[in-house]
């Protein structure tokens, strides 16, 4: 079978969010908070649609998910509807959108690179 032509492919996009908190959380408690705000929001259908990968480069408070092109603006939408986080109050902000993981990376997390 062939592969798929790039051109093709379902893009996908890199949403940067910063979490604002009084305590520390896991990265385990964040990941599944941010996975049920989706399914809460878009329903298990528009999930799947979306895509949606929570990545593990989370620090300072600040982490990047990856995310269908299509459902960018309900991804947004979906962290801004999250408050509570194990019973924490949290404030989720979109930092930015990126096409590339490494340019997500060196944009909004300040990382690998000379800005």
């Amino acid at each position: 079978m062939k592969p798929i032509l790039p051109s093709l492919r379902e893009k996908n996009r890199y949403i940067v969010y910063a979490l604002k908190t009084s305590k520390k959380l896991k990265f385990n408690e964040i990941k599944m908070a941010i996975e049920n705000a989706h399914l809460k929001f878009l329903g298990e259908l528009g999930s799947a649609s979306a895509g949606i990968r929570v990545l593990d480069h989370f620090s300072q408070n600040k982490g990047i998910l990856k995310v269908n092109s299509r459902y960018v603006d309900k991804s947004r939408v979906a962290l801004m509807l999250m408050d509570t986080i194990k019973g924490r109050e949290v404030e989720v902000k979109t930092v930015g959108v990126s096409g590339t993981l490494k340019k997500a990376k060196t944009k909004f997390l300040n990382q690998g690179g000379v800005l």
